[in-house]
């Protein structure tokens, strides 16, 4: 704390805050963070990096924020001062004194992004992004069990970093956070006992993958429905043509009813548990998403329609759905299918969520280029974006840059366990088409990032890179990886701002 000794001098001699900040932006070797600089009942609090990690400095210990946050205490220029880890604790602490930095429900919002961030390391750079695109909500905290289980993180921690980003970089337009692609129950209520404010329900688990050709399969599935709800669902949809209020008409015959019975009935019927039992009570200020696109075919429009009005009709407040493209929204990589039948299906599927009033929710959206410009005009802001592991990718570019021999390191045992990796994630990148490492120099490296086949190679084996250990137990990789980064935050944070923004200016948000 020495280095910070004539800066504590300024708050001990009441320099008000924006004077404080001032300083702590013309003195950028402090290592303050002069968005972080706040106060709290006569406690001036402020964010400093230090070497190896970021710290929580709290000045003055005339309000109890001072004492409820847990830290080494220490006295400079006569006052008490406490330096705290960012741990989920001290989150909680800054939560109940900040209300800005809590997550907050993102139903009146048009246009919301989720920007999931496996490392905790991203949200700040997404942050002084989303400050310039003002009508963009962001979704920080955004995992799934799957990606928890991979990175070794949890719904708390995963909160927690959103929250420091937050007061770092004081932003105050308000943040989502997103329990996503949750299949268990137990799952959801510890999303929502940790604060959660947004539930992506994945309903693929309860949905049958059917062909319109199988159709003793499709009458066995009908059949074996409760006789009550087979004579609901033909008395509502049976012969039916629904005229909704966007102009777009479906009819339901009875061949096409008992196949979208068979396909999407349980799948509703989950849905219907889960809101009454664990959103309905919450729904002031938790988003419901229903996810139905973990399927092996396209989502038929008429299959949309015939969930969403089961479950609009039920009483149930959908806030965003997200159905199953055409074509191939593969990860790390652009659109890979038909532009046109994209677009006119698009359109469809906008028709169905305007005439309910939710949000078309995109998923597996990073870097959809080829699309975006086709889900920004249709859906004119109305919609639900989501990506995750091209934040990934883009602190890779930092580790190529700053660390080249780290990154051979990676590259090669990302191909060793590749294999591995395909049992989590569905990929069309082949290794053979991979430039050996041997053959490239450490200037040519970056191009690996622009390539499809070595964008999927690193996309999908970041939880077996983080979790590498050698025969003594020691990370091989995760605290070099985090280290780099630490020390390259600058960078990072302008390379997410770059890529992140690309997505932004082709929605046309």
């Amino acid at each position: 704390m020495v280095e910070l000794s004539k800066f504590i001098d300024q708050i001990a001699a009441g320099q008000d805050l924006a004077a404080l900040k001032q300083q702590a932006q013309a003195d950028p070797a402090l290592g303050i963070y002069p968005a972080s600089l706040h106060e709290a009942g006569g406690t001036v609090l402020f964010m400093v990096k230090t070497a190896t990690e970021k710290k929580l400095v709290a000045v003055g210990d005339d309000g109890p924020i001072f004492a409820e946050l847990s830290g080494e205490e220490s006295t400079e220029q006569g006052l008490k001062v406490k330096t705290c880890d960012l741990t989920v604790e001290n989150s909680l602490v800054i939560r109940k004194y900040f209300a800005f930095t809590n997550p907050r429900s993102l139903a009146n919002e048009p246009t919301s992004f989720g920007v999931g961030d496996r490392l905790g390391l991203a949200s700040p750079g997404h942050l002084r992004l989303f400050k310039e695109h003002p009508n963009v909500r962001p979704v920080l905290a955004q995992q799934s069990v799957r990606e928890l289980n991979l990175t070794g993180r949890d719904f708390r921690g995963v909160l927690a970093d959103a929250v420091w980003a937050v007061f770092q970089e004081d932003y105050r337009l308000g943040y989502g956070a997103d329990g996503d692609h949750l299949k268990e129950l137990a799952d959801i209520k510890t999303a929502l006992d940790e604060g959660y404010t947004m539930i992506t329900l994945d309903c693929s688990e309860h949905i049958n993958n059917l062909h319109p050709d199988q159709q003793a399969e499709i009458d066995r599935l009908y059949d074996a429905l409760a006789p009550e709800e087979r004579a609901k669902l033909e008395e509502h949809f049976s012969g039916k043509t629904f005229n909704l209020k966007t102009g777009l008409s479906l009819t339901f015959t009875p061949e096409a009813l008992k196949l979208n019975a068979a396909i999407y009935q349980k799948a509703v019927n989950f849905a219907l548990r889960v809101f009454n039992e664990f959103i309905k009570p919450v729904q002031d200020r938790v988003d419901f998403e229903v996810s139905i696109d973990e399927t092996a075919t396209p989502t038929d429009p008429l299959s949309h329609f015939f969930v969403a009005e089961q479950l609009i009709n039920a009483g149930v407040k959908v806030n965003s759905m997200a159905p199953r493209f055409c074509g191939e929204f593969q990860k790390g990589i652009d659109y890979i299918g038909d532009v046109k039948q994209f677009e006119a299906e698009y359109i469809e599927h906008t028709k169905i969520a305007e005439h309910f009033g939710y949000k078309v929710s995109i998923h597996s959206g990073s870097d959809k280029f080829a699309v975006f410009p086709i889900i920004g005009r249709i859906s004119k802001g109305h919609v639900h974006v989501k990506t995750a592991g091209t934040n990934w990718l883009e602190a890779v570019k930092v580790i190529i840059a700053a660390d080249p021999g780290l990154y051979r390191e990676m590259h090669e045992y990302a191909l060793k366990h590749l294999e591995e990796a395909k049992k989590y994630y569905v990929i069309s990148g082949d290794p053979e088409r991979i430039p050996a490492l041997s053959s490239l120099s450490d200037a040519e490296l970056p191009e690996l990032m622009e390539k499809d086949d070595s964008r999927q190679l690193i996309h999908i084996t970041y939880g077996l890179l983080l979790q590498a250990k050698d025969e003594n137990g020691q990370s091989l990789f995760r605290d070099r990886i985090y280290q780099c980064l630490h020390q390259n935050e600058d960078l990072y944070a302008e390379f997410l701002k770059k890529h992140i923004g690309k997505h932004l200016e082709l929605l046309g948000f």
